[in-house]
């Protein structure tokens, strides 16, 4: 009941009101109230896609439409003092376009939930905490990150999640984690209406006969890290009962200094279907083996490879993405998974160079530009029309700018390539100023 507070638009207005005398007061600080610190950020951004297809036919680019769209994301935070090691948070946020875009151009943007296409209000946070120096436990709606499970907030707004979680920190450098994930809020990353919480099992990505069969289930989940700034491991284990086991571990061998670093890793990820999903007709049962080199210069110079092989068994369209996860080594800049027909047995490449002008400048600027290339199985890999497809590429163009200790922007472009369907471009300008 509590998933959306209010009506949208007049709930949106009264969240600006409050960050613009949180922003007059904190001069992009957070602002400290006798022990309680009040924070906020307000995203804006314009989002578009370009399927070739401003009337959805199906038969072109999977039947996506063009989309197009400017959108304002207020959030406000309040978090308690902490007492007797508890403490609390509550965040609440909202979407508007104060109905400035066309709604026929907006079921591809991923803000608005595209059946209704309005503003809307959530309780995005509220949660209560309990932490020493060697363990934590949590309860309640948090934007929490994992490998699979993941805020993801690189977008208009970020996942959250209803869950309970402990991490033991008893062992030096290694972080022992489990818990349960009950309900998710991610219009991005989620497969039900991401304007409100909804069950795990709806939020997932597999055909709605496999959601009920689910029956509003959650995810069970247990991790050990191990972290001493030079080898760093972790294995994840993630169960949705009655749909899939998600299995992660990757291990990086990190170096370097002020003049060069660089970072060698190792990825391996399996998909595999349970309980009642093993008797459907749903397909999941396949894995990723991925490497990657990172490196970079003292002189803002950087460059970020990756390749991956995925394995000759279905599911991809089920579970790649699904939940906020986006982990891949070799990947685009907007992670268009779903644009290609299957990943089934396929191979990508990643090429990325960037350059970092901290050194030259007060704020922090970025500029990246990638090409990822994925070799597909035609004999699984299919286009709308019905032809095999061998080659899908993706080559962007990404800006990344901090300023003022508070001001944020990020602007990708990308360019999409897949056979035998027309070309396609997404541009994303999001930016904000956080207190």
């Amino acid at each position: 009941m509590y998933s959306k507070l209010f009506s949208g638009p007049q709930f949106v207005t009264f969240l600006l009101l409050v960050m613009l005398l949180g922003l007059l007061q904190s001069s992009a600080r957070a602002y400290d109230i006798n022990g309680f610190t009040f924070s906020g950020d307000m995203r804006t951004g314009w989002v578009q896609y370009d399927y070739n297809n401003p009337d959805g036919d199906p038969d072109i680019n999977k039947g996506h439409k063009d989309s197009q769209g400017w959108y304002l994301v207020p959030k406000v935070s309040l978090l308690t003092p902490a007492y007797n090691n508890f403490s609390g948070k509550i965040t609440l946020a909202g979407a508007t376009d104060f109905g400035l875009n066309d709604p026929e151009k907006e079921t591809r943007n991923f803000v608005f939930d595209p059946g209704e296409n309005k503003s809307f209000a959530i309780l995005q946070e509220l949660y209560l905490e309990w932490q020493t120096e060697q363990h934590q436990a949590l309860i309640g709606r948090k934007e929490y990150v994992t490998p699979m499970i993941d805020a993801d907030d690189w977008y208009m707004l970020a996942n959250s999640f209803a869950m309970g979680v402990y991490d033991n920190r008893y062992f030096n450098n290694t972080s022992i984690k489990a818990g349960y994930f009950y309900e998710m809020a991610g219009v991005w990353d989620s497969g039900a209406n991401g304007t409100e919480f909804h069950s795990m099992s709806d939020a997932s990505f597999v055909p709605q006969v496999n959601k009920d069969e689910a029956d509003d289930k959650g995810v069970y989940f247990a991790a050990v890290d191990y972290n001493n700034d030079v080898h760093h491991a972790q294995l994840w284990n993630y169960y949705a009962d009655d749909l899939y086991n998600t299995l992660f571990a990757q291990y990086d061998f990190i170096k370097g200094n002020d003049s060069f670093n660089y970072d060698i890793g190792a990825q391996f990820i399996n998909f595999s279907e349970v309980g009642k999903l093993e008797s459907s007709d749903t397909e999941i049962d396949y894995s990723i083996y991925s490497l990657r080199y990172d490196a970079g210069w003292g002189n803002g110079i950087s460059i970020a490879t990756g390749a991956a092989k995925y394995t000759d068994g279905d599911g991809q369209g089920a579970t790649l993405g699904a939940w906020g996860g986006y982990p891949y080594f070799a990947n685009g800049m907007i992670y268009h998974f779903f644009e290609v027909g299957s990943l089934r047995n396929a191979e990508s490449y990643k090429l990325q160079v960037g350059y970092d002008f901290k050194r030259q400048s007060p704020d922090k600027l970025g500029i990246y530009l990638r090409h990822t290339r994925y070799n597909l199985d035609s004999k699984y890999s299919l286009s709308s029309d019905g032809e095999g497809q061998d080659l899908m590429t993706m080559t962007g163009l990404q800006v990344k700018y901090k300023f003022l200790s508070g001001g944020y922007f990020t602007g990708t472009y990308e360019q999409h390539h897949i056979d035998d369907e027309p070309k396609t471009w997404a541009l994303r300008l999001i930016g904000g100023f956080t207190f």
